[in-house]
């Protein structure tokens, strides 16, 4: 599907308006849903989103092509979502972490990786939801969206070493929720041998 990209890039760039709805229908899901996962407010998300649009349309020439331009997307709304809290001055409650073992953190990981059994998705969404907003952007794209290390970096402007150690303690955060309100036999399912 993003193999084209470039060709709707171009095709704006030569003055085709029209061509640009191509790229919006494309990305208006995604774009929304990291902005809602970041401003945790529906209509402060869907305002971020045609903002985020909007910053692209008009900044459309200056994308090189040196990443993918579904990264270039993200980076954007992901710089949208920060403005918008700087200007609502809001300040994110951290979630308690305690002590987590690698086995742990490698269960949640497997409960992640199996994340295709619907029963399963719509609770961990949910979870993700209640973590603090650049968390709930980490992992939407790490899990979510399957973004490398590298496409992550470019995205929000750290190192892939750095956004390495925030999504392990993002992954513990997500853990503390995870088995307060998962029922403990789902986390079991993925603990036994073989799966």
């Amino acid at each position: 599907m993003t193999t084209n990209d470039q060709h709707y890039i171009n095709l704006v760039l030569e003055g085709d308006t029209h061509a640009f709805s191509t790229l919006v229908g494309r990305y208006k899901n995604l774009v929304f849903t990291l902005a809602l996962r970041m401003l945790k407010n529906t209509e402060e998300a869907e305002e971020v989103a045609q903002d985020a649009f909007i910053k692209v349309y008009k900044s459309l020439a200056k994308f090189k092509g040196d990443s993918k331009f579904s990264t270039w997307i993200y980076k954007v709304t992901y710089n949208t979502c920060l403005d918008r809290i700087k200007k609502n001055k809001k300040y994110f409650n951290n979630v308690a972490i305690n002590e987590f073992t690698e086995h742990e953190i490698k269960t949640i990981d497997n409960a992640l990786n199996y994340l295709e059994q619907e029963e399963y998705k719509q609770s961990i969404k949910d979870c993700i939801a209640m973590l603090p907003s650049d968390d709930a952007f980490l992992l939407t794209l790490y899990y979510f969206e399957e973004l490398s290390l590298d496409e992550i970096s470019k995205t929000i402007g750290l190192t892939a070493n750095n956004v390495k150690v925030k999504l392990f303690r993002s992954r513990k955060k997500l853990a503390h929720i995870l088995r307060e309100r998962l029922e403990p036999e789902i986390i079991e399912n993925y603990e036994r041998p073989g799966r």
